[in-house]
This record gives structure tokens, C-alpha cells and sequence, in this order.
């Protein structure tokens, strides 16, 4: 393994001597100036009590301080702030920490893969995760690192698998009290997928959870023959704890072959799942499966949301969740069982739920659309939960569907395992003229609605409906943050940076970037000023109020 650091320590004076205790995590809600962890807290809300930046002055936002992705191509990271200092990923494994005031780059450390390294999808990286004064970075050729936050020098690196057989690493590590935990990427090969937790001093696994059960063990009895062997189950985002609960949360994605359910039958556990797992152990405490033997690779790899909600006068610890297959759950944290469920896009590919919560599936027509389409109703896109508002906020795929091609497959090792292809369709004419706000049409766009149109859904968690939507003429893989100041951020393709009104969905403001958004925002401050960062194409934009 070839290792290389840049020490650029620019200001001899700037302390980088930050402490992130597993107990400010905790309570990171009581530092807002701070983004501690990926989604700003173990709830995972991607809300932030700053609120400097309002509705009534956020138009008069402007440009503060630019970063350039020093490699081409869509930024998928989300950055830590600790204390002033800004911690983020470059493609592929590259970690900077800049003064989050000024852009200006104290070290670079520069990670060397091995050159096996596959991944469906993108040679992307999501962030890191910090304890202590070090940060943990996960790879694309499937190692876990150990980085310096004071000068960026590597202190330990960890094999996490075999890339050889196409597994990586691209989500952002979760750190849990003396644990980092990482999962691992790969489902679109053949793997069998796992979450793992490592001693942040040593690099030392400490445990290991399968997501797909091996022969005699609680939920192989989904599987047929040996087809668990290479069942996929990738996991690629960041998940979710509870401490109260001591419980972490992780989404599963498709099981594999992605589009070939007649080689897999069964419900295909624990594929297209929450999992729940016990932080010291990784022992499974429960699991609810959004899509059994899934044939449309909804992947339920999205954000677990945790907010504390009255449900039928009871207060309830619920999860809330815009799944890949269109719709959206409420689940009870605490057991897991199913509260709700409602589509927050076009479904087909089920009727609705039966009394155990279980999908009721809908056969479907060769040949004809399947709804949502193969990208889904939204995918790992980071949603938001404000509890001033008490609405979760969605990015959704409106009118998109696919038509699949299911086709037999052998496993070969570090090749695809698809089973076949997912389609795209046109599916309007052109996006729909909606009541309410919309957004603007780019004049460089030239392929609106190949796939639908973009949406922003405000969703009331109570009853599943949405209160509001404000929608793009494009499609949308941004994420989404809210602020106590009752403002919404986010983006498009298209490359605008919107601010909503978190209670309407009204644009309060907005400015063009040019290149496609496809992270979600984040704010911090420093020495009393509020920021908002947003990643547009290969450049991280950061912005604050006029003076």
C-alpha cells in the first residue's frame, strides 16, 4: 500500500488541536457552531439550531470562500467543523482540513488505492468520521484509515476486504462511543455485504454483522440453495444511533443479482432492510424489510431519521424514512414495528401494506413501466427532520418509472451480477405546471424530463401526506438541511443552490453554481458568523450573510 501526505501546515500559529470526544457527539445539538458527525447528529436530522441566517434575511446570502475538488467530477462529500476547522474528503481518498472561515488549507493527505478498486457507481467518497484528535476515512479498495487531525500524518490503516472481489468503501465511518463502524459497498459484484466496528487506536476489528445470514442462521431461511453466498446487501451511507436506546440503525441495499429475483427466491433477508444493531456487539436486536426479494434495486441504504414523535397521544421514539421504493415509513425504533406507510411518488410495483406491515407486491406487465423507475423515488440523497416544523423533508423522483429486463447470470468474481437491466422511460411530456413555487429552468438544459422532474416533498410524519412540494424541472440528487431560522437548503442538477421556507416551500432566494449538486449543505459558525457550504460539481461554494 502506497501512503503519501502533504503536511501544508500554511499558519505555524493555527492550532489544530481539536478533542471530539464520543460525549460531545452526544450532544451535539449543544454546540450548533460545530457539524460533528456526517448528518450534524446521531438523530441524523440534518438540522441545525443556528439561526442567524432567517427567512426575512437570507436573500441577502453571498459568496464567501471557494474549495476546488483537486479531481473532476460530481463531490458527494459532507464535511466536519470542529472548533473552526473544516474536515473534508476529495475524490477518490484525499482529506483536507481548511480554516472554515477562509478556505485557506492548513494539510492534504493523499490516499494511494491499490488500482483493483471497483465501484458501481462512482469513484466517491462521503467523508470522515473523527474521535479524539484523529479521523477515520474508508476507501475505495476497502481499507479503513486513520488520519492525524493536527498535521494529516496516517496513523494506522486496516484491510476491511478484499477488493479484488470488487468490495469498497465509500459511506462516511460512524463513530459510537470506542468504536468507528463502516459497512461496505460492492452488492452490484456479488458480495456479501457486512457492517463492521474497528478499536479507533489499533485499526482491530470487533465485530462483524452479516447482512446477508449465512446457512443456519436467523433469516437464511429467505434464501434459496447458496445464492446467500453472493446475496449482495451492500451498505454505503452513514446510518443513525440512539443512545437512550443503545441501538445503531443501518439501511441495507439490493440483494444480488439486482434485476434476477427468480435465481434468489424469498424474502432475500436482509437486503433492502433497516437493521438494528447493538453497538457492542453487532448483534441484530431487530429488522424491518421495506422490499422483499426486491427485483427493482430499491436499495434501502437512505438515512435513518430519528425523532421523538406523539403517535395516537403516545410519545412515541419513531424513525422516519423516504425509501428508494417510493414510499414513506414510520417505524417504532424501540421493536420495529411498522406504524405507516404512504408514497410520497408514483408506486406500482405494490398496492399497499398488509397487518404485519409486509408490502402487498403488484404483479407487473412485460415490457410496460414499473413505478418508481430504477433510480427510485429518491436514493441516498440525505433528508431532513426540522422539529420546529415537525415535517420530513424528501428529494424525490416524480413521474420517473423503468422498464426491467430480467436475464439469467453466473457469479464470477469482481464482475457484474446484475441479471439483467432497468430502462428508463419518458414518462411526460414535459414538467408539469404545479400551483405553488418552482424552480426556474436552466437555459443549458437540454434533456428535461428524460427522467421526470426534481422535487422537495415536506412530509407531515403524522399522517404521510405531504404539506408541500416544491418542484424543479430537472431531477435532484441533492440532500437537504433545515435551520431553527425555518430554512431549507438544497439543490439540483441543474446547479441552482435553493433556500426555501422550511413552512411553505416559498424560495426565499437563490443563486446558479453551475455545476450539479449533489451532497447535502451544512452550517456552521465561527467567531459569531453563520455559514452554509454546498458542494456544486467539483466545487464546494461557502456563503454568509452580507456585512
Amino acid at each position: 500500500m502506497k501512503l503519501a501526505v502533504a503536511a501544508l501546515l500554511l499558519a505555524a500559529s493555527y492550532r489544530l488541536d481539536a478533542q471530539v470526544t464520543s460525549d460531545r457527539i452526544l450532544r451535539a445539538a449543544d454546540e450548533p457552531q460545530n457539524w460533528l458527525t456526517y448528518s450534524g447528529g446521531y438523530s441524523s436530522q440534518r438540522y441545525s439550531l443556528l439561526k442567524q441566517i432567517e427567512t426575512s434575511n437570507v436573500k441577502n446570502l453571498e459568496l464567501k470562500w471557494m474549495v476546488q475538488n483537486q479531481v473532476f467530477g460530481p463531490w458527494e462529500t459532507s464535511p466536519l467543523v470542529v472548533d473552526g476547522i473544516m474536515y473534508l474528503t476529495q475524490r477518490p481518498n484525499d482529506v483536507m482540513a481548511v480554516d472554515a472561515k477562509t478556505g485557506r488549507m492548513f494539510w492534504l493527505y493523499r490516499y494511494t488505492n491499490s488500482g483493483r478498486q471497483q465501484v458501481c457507481c462512482g469513484a466517491q467518497n462521503r467523508g470522515v468520521s473523527m474521535l479524539g484528535d484523529t479521523l477515520f476515512m474508508g476507501t475505495l479498495d476497502a481499507h479503513l484509515v486513520a488520519i492525524d487531525a493536527k498535521n494529516g500524518k496516517p496513523l494506522w490503516t486496516s484491510l476491511v476486504a478484499d477488493d479484488t472481489l470488487a468490495y469498497s468503501i465509500t459511506l462516511a465511518p460512524l463513530v459510537v462511543k470506542d468504536k468507528v463502524i463502516v459497512g461496505v459497498g460492492g452488492a452490484e459484484y456479488g458480495i456479501r455485504g457486512f457492517i463492521a466496528a474497528y478499536d479507533p487506536k489499533t485499526g482491530k476489528e470487533l465485530w462483524r454483522f452479516y447482512t446477508i445470514p449465512g446457512q443456519g442462521e436467523k433469516g437464511s431461511e429467505t434464501w434459496s440453495g447458496q445464492a446467500w453466498e453472493h446475496g449482495g446487501g451492500s451498505v454505503w451511507v452513514t446510518g443513525a444511533y440512539d443512545p437512550a436506546l443503545n441501538l445503531t440503525y443501518w439501511g441495507v441495499g439490493n440483494p444480488g443479482p439486482d434485476w434476477n429475483p427468480d435465481q434468489r427466491p424469498g424474502d432475500n433477508l436482509y437486503t433492502d432492510s433497516v437493521v438494528a444493531l447493538d453497538p457492542d456487539t453487532g448483534k441484530l436486536k431487530w429488522h424491518y424489510q421495506f422490499t422483499p426479494n426486491d427485483g427493482y434495486d430499491y436499495d434501502s441504504v437512505q438515512v435513518p431519521v430519528l425523532a421523538d414523535l406523539m403517535w395516537k397521544g403516545t410519545l412515541t421514539k419513531a424513525m422516519l424514512w423516504g425509501n428508494r421504493n417510493g414510499n414513506f415509513y414510520v417505524l417504532d425504533r424501540e421493536n420495529g414495528k411498522f406504524l405507516l406507510g404512504a408514497p410520497f411518488v408514483k408506486v406500482t410495483w405494490m398496492s399497499g401494506w398488509d397487518e404485519g406491515g409486509k408490502p402487498i407486491q403488484t404483479p407487473q406487465s412485460v415490457g410496460m413501466p414499473t413505478y418508481p423507475g430504477v433510480q427510485g423515488g429518491t436514493n441516498w440523497y440525505s433528508p431532513s427532520y426540522s422539529p420546529r416544523t415537525g415535517l420530513f423533508y424528501v428529494s424525490a423522483w416524480e413521474n420517473y418509472g423503468s422498464i426491467y429486463r430480467k436475464e439469467p447470470v453466473e457469479y464470477e468474481a469482481g464482475r457484474r451480477f446484475n441479471g439483467g437491466a432497468g430502462a428508463t422511460v419518458k414518462t411526460v411530456p414535459d414538467a408539469p405546471v404545479m400551483p405553488g413555487p418552482q424552480a426556474p429552468r436552466s437555459p443549458i438544459n437540454t434533456w428535461t424530463n428524460l427522467v421526470g422532474n426534481g422535487a422537495v416533498v415536506a412530509i407531515d410524519p403524522k399522517t404521510g401526506q405531504a404539506k408541500w412540494k416544491f418542484q424543479m424541472y430537472d431531477v435532484t440528487d441533492a440532500g437537504i438541511l433545515t435551520t431553527a431560522g425555518d430554512v431549507l437548503f438544497t439543490g439540483g442538477r441543474e446547479g441552482y443552490f435553493y433556500a426555501l421556507d422550511a413552512r411553505t416551500g416559498a424560495v426565499l432566494w437563490k443563486t446558479y453554481l453551475g455545476g450539479a449538486i449533489m451532497s447535502a449543505p451544512v452550517t456552521y459558525s465561527v467567531d459569531g458568523k453563520q455559514y452554509v457550504i454546498v458542494n456544486s460539481g467539483n466545487v464546494m461554494a461557502t456563503f454568509a450573510l452580507r456585512e
